[in-house]
């Protein structure tokens, strides 16, 4: 692997009306087809696999480049070198269940840890795949990175590589609403230096926000059970698996599950799934809250979910495979 350039990793905070006018123009919601990586940590629950799932089912407009394995550190691992172990392992599971097997060479595996500071990137396999892959992609014809997991893969590729900041187009679930009482999420709560060298990098961005926001996209165990139990030898495994996953976390007799992460395919999907606005990039603080600057770029986020429309799609999707 080549080894990092010097990058300093700063707030840009001198920014012309021209960098304001380009960043609001580089947001656009793609109307053609396009190229997308994959960044997913999905031994950490289940929404990732849903994901997985769904965004297969949508090749001929998210045409899959790559699956990064992401750290992750929770009660399904022993470490975050740990998670991205499992997670890679989970990849090669999923698609073996939707005989995808196709995509398999096309797995790398991630950063063993989170960022210990702003300026000093970990180096992957996932993170060289990532420039490789950028390179070939043009600010007019960017490669579209979903990110679901912690943002340490995507956020080491912008400081080992800087140049690719204006070949992507990332798409990240991290962080609570802005009118949320904390910041304390998962993806974002991991790695705080990553996603601040993410929000802070100028890439164009969507940012779709957990509690708040995506805790409404949720279902329940009799909803999964009348739309997709018999369906394929996938739906059963992952109705059973999240029927698991919400005993352990929730443990209560009626409950339900946010499955989040399939709002990142479905915002490039368009189609009515979710509103978003314009706002200036945030900043992540350490103590778990947000900080603004107005001097900051802009960025997408997204505010309103339409449970109902997007959860229709999921299920009917899922249900097609064989």
């Amino acid at each position: 692997m080549k080894s990092p350039k010097p990058y300093i990793y700063t707030d840009n905070n001198s920014n012309t009306m021209e960098d304001y006018a380009q960043s609001i123009l580089r947001l656009k919601r793609p109307e053609d087809p396009v190229d997308v990586v994959l960044d997913t940590d999905p031994y950490n629950e289940v929404d990732d696999q849903f994901a997985i799932a769904y965004l297969l089912q949508y090749q001929d407009r998210l045409k899959l480049k790559g699956i990064y394995a992401a750290p992750f550190f929770n009660h399904h691992s022993e470490s975050p070198a740990d998670g991205m172990k499992k997670s890679y392992e989970e990849v090669f599971h999923v698609l073996t269940m939707l005989d995808r097997e196709e995509f398999a060479p096309m797995v790398y595996k991630g950063a063993p840890g989170f960022l210990r500071d702003e300026k000093t990137p970990i180096e992957s396999p996932a993170t060289e795949a990532l420039y490789r892959q950028a390179m070939q992609y043009t600010p007019e014809h960017p490669l579209y990175v979903i990110g679901i997991a912690a943002c340490t893969n995507i956020a080491s590729a912008l400081l080992l590589h800087p140049e690719i900041k204006d070949r992507i187009f990332v798409v990240w679930l991290g962080g609570m609403s802005f009118e949320w009482h904390d910041n304390a999420s998962f993806n974002a709560g991991q790695d705080v230096a990553a996603a601040r060298v993410l929000l802070g990098s100028g890439v164009p961005l969507v940012l779709l926000p957990g509690r708040g926001v995506l805790d409404h996209f949720t279902t329940t165990g009799p909803e999964m059970e009348y739309w997709l139990r018999g369906k394929n030898a996938f739906c059963d495994y992952i109705l059973d698996k999240t029927a698991k996953e919400a005993s352990v976390c929730n443990g209560e007799r009626c409950w339900s599950r946010p499955i989040s992460d399939v709002a990142a395919i479905g915002w490039l999907l368009g189609q009515n799934f979710m509103l978003d606005r314009l706002e200036h990039s945030p900043i992540m603080q350490y103590d778990n809250f947000y900080s603004n600057d107005k001097r900051r770029l802009f960025i997408r986020y997204v505010y309103s979910i339409n449970r109902d429309k997007l959860m229709s799609d999921l299920f009917e999707r899922l249900a097609c495979y064989e």
